[in-house]
């Protein structure tokens, strides 16, 4: 299990006084090879609509906030073929550690771990899984919280659930520590840590680099409401189906605008 407070977030609290802290920002080799670290929160979660599954098999992995050289930016939603049958998303997640905050990278394994309580919405309500679940070989999509056309996706099934991130009454914490989420892991996600894990697979690292390199998927641009809020395949930022965010809630601004400043050497 990832250790929210880590050796590496001891070194940031102890260079925090210098001002914003930041340690190994997003790797551009690959998504889960880095330890990005910030001395402010990211935004909170934007509201948009999860676009439709493009074809049978695919998983979906919800939006989060990534942390690069112009500060926060957003990684799209997206729909993405898992790397085998049988293994489900666990998303990343930030975590409040001292006067830091840390990124822990997602990951694939037969259960969906510890995210932190943080309600992503599209069934990733905090805890486990609701929008979908393998059936033998075949994955199976609950239409109550999953945008399935049903003439492209047959394998359905409906079941409640509630507190949806796109509901007005559900709040959009992007970070553990903050008000409504879990600090440490139930004994279930403790058990499921010591599962094999797989990593980013290419398309998904693609998507994040994607990502990275827009512009206006930076927080400080679109003041916490990216214009490519989901989309339907990894890095189809421009297809039929991409889905921007809602204008709810306040708009976003950084404490510490970060400007176009060098990554520190290590």
């Amino acid at each position: 299990m990832r250790n929210p407070i880590g050796s590496v977030a001891l070194a940031c609290l102890l260079a925090g006084a210098l001002g914003a802290c930041v340690v190994a920002p997003y790797s551009q080799e690959s998504p889960a090879a880095a330890q990005e670290q910030a001395s402010e929160p990211p935004p909170p979660l934007p509201v948009y609509e999860q676009p439709p599954c493009p074809e049978d098999g695919y998983v979906w992995t919800p939006g989060l906030w990534r942390w690069g050289p112009e500060g926060y930016f957003w990684v799209p939603g997206t729909w993405v073929a898992p790397p085998q049958i049988g293994v489900l998303w666990t998303p990343g997640y930030w975590a409040l550690a001292g006067a830091v905050y840390v990124f822990h990278a997602g990951y694939w394994g037969p259960h969906v771990g510890y995210y932190g309580g943080i309600n992503y919405g599209g069934g990733y309500t905090g805890y486990g899984y609701a929008g979908g679940r393998w059936s033998g070989n075949r994955f199976q999509y609950n239409t109550a919280v999953t945008n399935v056309n049903t003439t492209v996706v047959h394998n359905t099934y409906n079941e409640t659930v509630i507190n949806q991130v796109h509901e007005t009454n559900v709040t959009r914490v992007s970070y553990v520590g903050a008000p409504g989420t879990r600090s440490q892991p139930s004994r279930a996600e403790t058990n499921y840590a010591h599962e094999t894990h797989t990593a980013y697979t290419q398309p998904q690292i693609a998507h994040h680099d994607t990502a990275r390199t827009s512009p206006m998927q930076n927080a400080a641009r679109n003041e916490g409401r990216p214009p490519v809020a989901a989309t339907p395949r990894p890095s189809a930022f421009s297809a039929p189906g991409v889905t921007a965010a809602k204008p709810v809630g306040p708009v976003y601004h950084p404490q510490h605008p970060q400007g176009h400043e060098e990554r520190p050497e290590h």
